[in-house]
């Protein structure tokens, strides 16, 4: 997959703007980067090893750091740096942000967990 023509972090440093070529703008909120992380750290080493990560709805972007051409990392205020968020990755991130979004909250409400610290 080809890099994205625009990586965009806003003043607040609280959203990621995601451009590929041809397609529409892709805001991507830090909370969301930060919980939906593809770091081993969050995401385990198979589906049911899948952390629900709460508490991040004030984290902040802190950098972006290239990965060769296929990814960047992402470090965030609190610390969390180990994520390599690769072009398809933040692709399928923007399109089906809805969903992963909608997925996250009740998975939240499931475990008695919330965004706040």
């Amino acid at each position: 997959m080809k890099p994205p023509t625009e990586l965009r972090v806003s003043k607040d440093r609280k959203l990621l703007t995601v451009t590929f070529d041809g397609e529409a703008s892709m805001p991507l909120s830090a909370e969301m980067l930060r919980v939906l992380s593809p770091s081993a750290e969050v995401q385990g080493h198979s589906p049911d090893q899948r952390v629900t990560v709460a508490g991040k709805k004030d984290v902040a972007i802190a950098r972006i750091e290239p990965v060769g051409n296929y990814a960047v990392r992402i470090v965030f205020d609190d610390g969390h740096e180990t994520g390599l968020y690769t072009w398809s990755y933040l692709a399928t991130l923007g399109r089906e942000r809805e969903r992963r979004w909608r997925d996250y909250l009740r998975a939240l409400e499931e475990k008695g967990m919330s965004r706040e610290r």
